[in-house]
């Protein structure tokens, strides 16, 4: 009985990583033909010419469409397959106890791989600060988690490469760490409400060390469907506007106010023009390679894109409901502070 149940259990793994390696080579061979295919719809079924504004446009549009979309879908199953070995439970256990320093790092660095999204804020949040993890700590997760977001190191890796993509992943965390040491050095505990002292955390139980692979890439699909489901919109909008500004701004325009010869007072006013608005990373990164390549420092355009993504609107909403608004104010200050410096180092770096 024991060998039957062993074969079908074989069978099934073998079909199942048989299914995955399929994937894996059609996801290849549909990335390595988007370009000749997007010069061809552009210029030979629709008749552009190449080097016109409208070409360019088009070109840009039917180009960046299926390798966001495709980028977006490899790369988040993947992770999602990781993720599935770290749990927001694993990651409270994992921080509860360290000290101050090591558990900033150690948070930052978790932030990135484990599930958290704005809506999650809260309760985290609170179990954290019940556990005895330190406020700082805490804030070094919570400020890493949507900083360092995981569909612009995709699309970043794909677009500029792996440096800009480490840079990236490196200045997120320094950002983190650095912002989870000022707040835990200034003792501002009593800046957070008075019920979430009193709050008994009930911790689900920690599953992601018994998930079979079966259930891991089945979460990995789920992932990619419901990801793709919420942002394809933003992925068209913001290759649309990219496509625009590919096709029709003047660099030399794009240069003067963000490139690296602009004023120095660049950085900082965008990242405040972009801090009032929220979009995605998804939406977001067209938008950024289409500023790079018309003559935005790289720098400048990234500090735009974190400010939009990294301080959102929803999340400050959201934690309004456990902090006070002296300790969200200073938040966002030293949260935009360290963008407009990693911008200054971006620039000054590439």
């Amino acid at each position: 009985m024991n060998t039957t149940s062993e074969v079908l259990h074989t069978h099934t793994n073998g079909r199942l990583w048989g299914a995955v390696i399929l994937a894996a080579i059609a996801w290849l061979l549909l990335y390595n033909i988007i370009q000749p295919l997007s010069e061809w719809i552009s210029y030979e079924a629709v008749g552009l010419a190449r080097g016109s504004h409208a070409g360019e446009a088009v070109a840009f549009f039917f180009y960046d469409v299926p390798k966001i979309l495709l980028l977006l879908a490899g790369m988040i199953f993947a992770i999602t397959v990781l993720r599935t070995f770290f749990s927001a439970e694993r990651a409270r256990q994992l921080l509860s106890g360290k000290r101050v320093g090591i558990g900033n790092v150690l948070a930052s660095a978790l932030g990135i791989v484990t599930p958290f999204c704005s809506c999650s804020a809260v309760p985290l949040f609170i179990g954290f600060v019940e556990t005895g993890i330190p406020l700082g700590v805490t804030f070094s997760f919570l400020i890493a988690a949507p900083v360092i977001n995981e569909v612009a190191l995709v699309l970043l890796y794909g677009m500029f490469g792996w440096k800009v993509a480490v840079l990236y992943v490196t200045s997120g965390m320094t950002i983190a760490i650095i912002t989870g040491l000022c707040i835990g050095r200034l003792g501002l505990e009593r800046w957070v409400e008075d019920f979430v002292w009193q709050m008994q955390f009930q911790g689900s139980e920690d599953e992601s060390g018994k998930l079979a692979w079966e259930e891991r890439i089945a979460r990995g699909r789920e992932a990619v469907r419901d990801i793709v489901q919420k942002v394809w919109l933003y992925v068209l909008i913001g290759i649309g506007i990219g496509a625009v500004i590919h096709g029709y701004v003047p660099t030399d325009a794009m240069a003067a106010y963000m490139g690296k010869d602009a004023p120095w007072w660049s950085v900082p006013l965008v990242v405040l023009v972009a801090l009032p608005l929220y979009s995605n990373a998804a939406g977001m990164a067209p938008i950024l390679l289409a500023l790079v390549e018309k003559g935005a420092a790289l720098g400048t355009a990234l500090a735009f894109m974190m400010a939009i993504v990294g301080v959102s609107l929803p999340e400050t909403i959201l934690l309004r409901r456990v902090l006070k608004p002296p300790l969200i104010a200073l938040f966002i200050s030293i949260v935009t502070v360290a963008i407009i410096i990693t911008g200054y180092l971006f620039n000054l770096i590439l």
